[in-house]
Formats: C-alpha cells, sequence, structure tokens
C-alpha cells in the first residue's frame, strides 16, 4: 500500500555525515530514530538570517519558500517538530514582512481585494462535488488519497462559512495525506493549502 505523503521531510540522504562539533540549533532524536539533517537545517536558517537582515544577494527569500521548503532525513538528526514549529514561525515573519511592504506600496484597498480575489478561487475549489475537486494523477501513478483530501477540505469549508479561523497555519501545512492509485494530483492540492494558509495569515493580522 502506498505511504503517507505531505510532509516536509524529504528522502533520506545517500551518506551519512559527520555530526557538526557546535552545539547542535536543535534537540537530536535518538541514534535510532530519523530527524532532519542538521547541515541543511542549519544553511537554510543561516540563508533566511541573512535575507532578514538584508545581507542576501540573488532572489529575495518569500514566505512561500519557507512553507516549501524540505530537509532530508537522517538517524540522531534534528527533531522534527522541532524545526517544523520554527519554520512555522520563520514563515509568518517573513509573511508579515511582505504583507506590510505591499500595504505600503499598494495600500489597504488593494491589498483586500487581491484577498477577496483569492478567498473566491479558493471557494470555488471547495464547492466542487467530493472526489472530482482536483485532477487524477495517471492509471499507474499514485497521488494523494482523495478521501483524505475532501474531508479536510470540508473543514477548511466550513470554517470559512463560519467565518472563524478553526484552523491555524500550522495545521494546514502540516496535514499529511496518504497516497493511492490515481488520487489527487499532489502539486494542485499543495497549490490550494498554500492559498489557505496565506488566506488565515492575511485575515487574522
Amino acid at each position: 500500500m502506498p505511504g503517507p505523503l505531505r510532509n516536509r521531510g524529504a528522502a533520506q540522504s545517500p551518506g551519512e555525515q559527520r555530526a557538526t562539533e557546535q552545539r547542535p540549533a536543535f534537540p537530536l532524536v535518538s541514534g535510532s530514530q530519523r530527524g532532519y539533517h542538521p547541515e541543511p537545517v542549519d544553511a537554510f536558517l543561516a540563508r533566511a538570517r541573512a535575507a532578514y537582515e538584508g545581507a542576501e544577494t540573488g532572489e529575495p527569500m518569500s514566505s512561500a519558500e519557507v512553507r516549501r521548503t524540505a530537509f532530508p532525513v537522517k538517524r540522531g538528526g534534528y527533531s522534527t517538530r522541532h524545526v517544523d514549529a520554527a519554520m512555522d514561525r520563520l514563515e509568518e515573519v517573513f509573511f508579515e514582512r511582505e504583507r506590510r511592504a505591499r500595504l505600503r506600496a499598494e495600500g489597504e484597498d488593494a491589498w483586500w481585494a487581491e484577498t477577496r480575489e483569492l478567498l473566491s478561487e479558493v471557494r470555488g475549489r471547495l464547492q466542487r462535488t467530493r472526489g472530482r475537486r482536483f485532477r487524477r494523477r495517471g492509471i499507474f501513478a499514485t497521488g494523494y488519497r482523495r478521501s483524505q483530501v475532501d474531508a479536510f477540505l470540508d473543514r477548511i469549508s466550513e470554517m470559512f462559512e463560519r467565518r472563524e479561523l478553526g484552523l491555524s497555519p500550522a495545521e494546514v501545512r502540516d496535514v499529511v495525506f496518504h497516497s493511492e492509485w490515481r488520487g489527487y494530483d499532489e502539486d494542485q492540492v499543495d497549490a490550494l493549502l498554500d492559498a489557505v494558509v496565506e488566506l488565515i495569515l492575511s485575515t487574522r493580522q
């Protein structure tokens, strides 16, 4: 049976590299457990710090990039729970900075107009028939299990109907769907969940 999909961890790295001699930035899991490989995590956080302080060169880091970043795993790596929590906070910091910059550049009316447009697009997808909300994978390919995705989207739809933030950004970011043959297209589902996270962050400011 296909296994679970959608989480921040990527496939295991091919080699086990020697742990850094410096004090680890996050707690390490026991040697038999798998956690995030420390070196990619440390490198990303160093880049994020430079980006926030304006010292990064090249393409600026965005909240969307933080949200979509995945790390390889290894035995005895960083605790995934602690790293994920730090990444969630980091995304919100970058999103708030982006929001303030856009408010200064475009004004509050333009900001809320874009937010309403995004909400309309998301609702349009949520209102589709269960089992047909997204494109399905080919006959020999796996995708997200449709029943699990639809059940989670029903919770999101109810949240919007009640106009209450019943889900946190972390709950949407970290949701895990199992896979099935001819399941929902992962890219389409992930894109919608990204939009939902943006809506939650936008409307709770």
